[in-house]
């Protein structure tokens, strides 16, 4: 995701330039300075140059949203991975799944039913194979 934003700020920054390239009395006049403005505008910082031609700010804005979006999202999506971690039990989904469904069962088609029949009882099975191999073990 860095190195996509890295890649967008770079594009963003150099249409910014060509399109302000050549305007009188534009405030981004080198390369340097429209990446400087990638980075104040994303951030929303606030303090960056506002653009003069119409392309430009028509670039400059698609790259606010865009920009502001996969920092800002990579942020809130890493920090919430990190403390989500911990209930993401394999186990506890199949449990819960299982609570579910046993909920649902006047919902459920007799096909459904069949079909959750037929995953409970290889799941006895399985609950046997593992009870002899503990028991010879």
């Amino acid at each position: 995701m860095v190195l996509m934003l890295i890649v967008l700020w770079l594009l963003f920054s150099a249409g910014v330039y060509l399109a302000e390239r050549g305007i009188g009395g534009a405030s981004i006049n080198s390369y340097g300075e429209a990446l400087y403005w990638g980075v104040a505008a994303f951030s929303t910082a606030g303090i960056a140059d506002t653009p003069t031609s119409g392309i430009a700010l028509l670039i400059g804005g698609l790259w606010i949203v865009i920009g502001s979006v996969l920092f800002f999202g990579t942020i809130v999506a890493t920090v919430t991975t990190y403390f989500m971690r911990p209930m993401q039990r394999p186990h506890k989904k199949i449990i819960d799944t299982i609570e579910y469904n046993l909920e649902q069962l006047n919902d459920l088609t007799l096909d459904e039913l069949n079909l959750l029949k037929e995953t409970i009882d290889t799941l006895i099975v399985h609950v046997e194979h593992i009870k002899e191999k503990q028991s010879k073990g």
